[in-house]
């Protein structure tokens, strides 16, 4: 099992740029996907990045497509988002998921219901 929790939620300008971290607990980080999802407020949850176990695959969200960066640090059992040009619509609580790949492989996962392993989710405010 993997526990994750979320940091570098906050208030930020339209126009700025906000790093999200995920640190992850227990063992074989290197095995899971990891994603980025948000929910809006009076919105369902929807998929914002992701990125493969290894390999470095990653897949974006139309909206998220040239203004945010997903990455990972197996050493650090850690994943980021980089948020730039961020946009009063990006306002939301972000959430980090994991899915257990089994063996680590270059697939990565847009689905909600792909992800068994959830954070708490941090908030990210933008003001315009």
């Amino acid at each position: 099992q993997v526990q994750l929790v979320e940091s570098g939620g906050g208030l930020v300008q339209a126009g700025g740029s906000r790093r999200l971290s995920c640190a992850a607990s227990g063992r074989s980080f290197s095995r899971y996907a990891m994603g980025w999802f948000r929910q809006a407020p009076g919105k369902e949850r929807e998929f914002v990045a992701a990125i493969s176990s290894i390999g470095g695959r990653t897949d974006y969200t139309d909206s998220a497509k040239g203004r945010f960066i997903i990455s990972r640090d197996n050493a650090k059992n850690t994943v980021y988002l980089q948020m730039n040009s961020v946009k009063p619509e990006d306002t939301a609580v972000y959430y980090c998921a994991a899915k257990d790949t089994r063996y680590s492989n270059s697939r990565y996962y847009t689905g909600i219901d792909e992800y068994g392993y959830w954070g708490q989710g941090t908030q990210v405010a933008v003001s315009s």
